[in-house]
């Protein structure tokens, strides 16, 4: 029996994509290189701040300017880290139905504490999480299960007993390898070279309150 909900933060739970692509598209300027459409940044939002640089500069994580420039990145997205960042259709109120159950919610994310803990009270939930892990709160991030483990902890529960949603692969491997059901989050960011098909979700829905069927 499931007795808590998980969520991934970055396109599962919040549309995050534009304000990552405002902070990309400042530093591609300042460069003196093109911006980037949405439609680009959108697939690749929730693979943070190295995807993003990539895409933009076309250069890979050997480069010898990557480091600089991902830092410049995360200068320019702590400024505008919540301008048009907003809960997708329906999150809110399957928040309202997993609280109304009686089932304890919280948020697993690769996304540093340094923005995690600052966009998470801007955000309208009708209820607060009861556990939030970021990407550095446990030392690893996803695909490694410790902080999902850690989460599950925290709230006084077996991993099993857990249900895990993301929209991405790692977000799947983590979650399974810590022993939890798994739910892919159709609505986010999800790429047109992505096989989420094979990525081993136990389910997959297409809206957040399809969820509810499956608890």
């Amino acid at each position: 029996m499931i007795k808590a909900v998980l969520f991934d933060l970055d396109g599962t739970l919040a549309d995050t994509a534009l304000d990552l692509g405002s902070a990309l598209n400042r530093l591609l300027t300042e460069e003196g290189l093109p911006t980037q459409p949405d439609h680009l940044i959108r697939p690749i939002a929730s693979h943070g701040a190295r995807a993003l640089v990539a895409l933009g500069f076309g250069i890979t994580h050997e480069h010898p300017d990557f480091e600089a420039l991902r830092q410049r990145f995360l200068d320019h997205y702590d400024d505008s880290f919540a301008d048009r960042t907003c809960l997708f259709e329906g999150v809110s109120e399957l928040i309202s139905e997993i609280h109304r159950r009686g089932l304890p919610w919280g948020i697993i994310t690769n996304k540093p504490m340094r923005f995690t803990d600052r966009l998470i009270p801007t955000l309208p939930f009708p209820v607060a999480p009861q556990v939030v892990v970021s990407g550095d709160t446990v030392g690893v991030a996803k695909p490694d299960p410790r902080p999902m483990r850690y989460a599950s902890e925290r709230i006084g529960l077996d991993p099993t007993a857990c249900l895990y949603v993301g929209d991405a692969e790692r977000d799947i491997q983590a979650g399974r390898n810590a022993g939890m059901r798994t739910v892919l989050a159709g609505w986010g960011y999800i790429a047109d070279s992505d096989r989420p098909q094979e990525w081993g979700a136990d389910v997959r829905i297409e809206s957040p309150l399809d969820l509810l069927q499956h608890l």
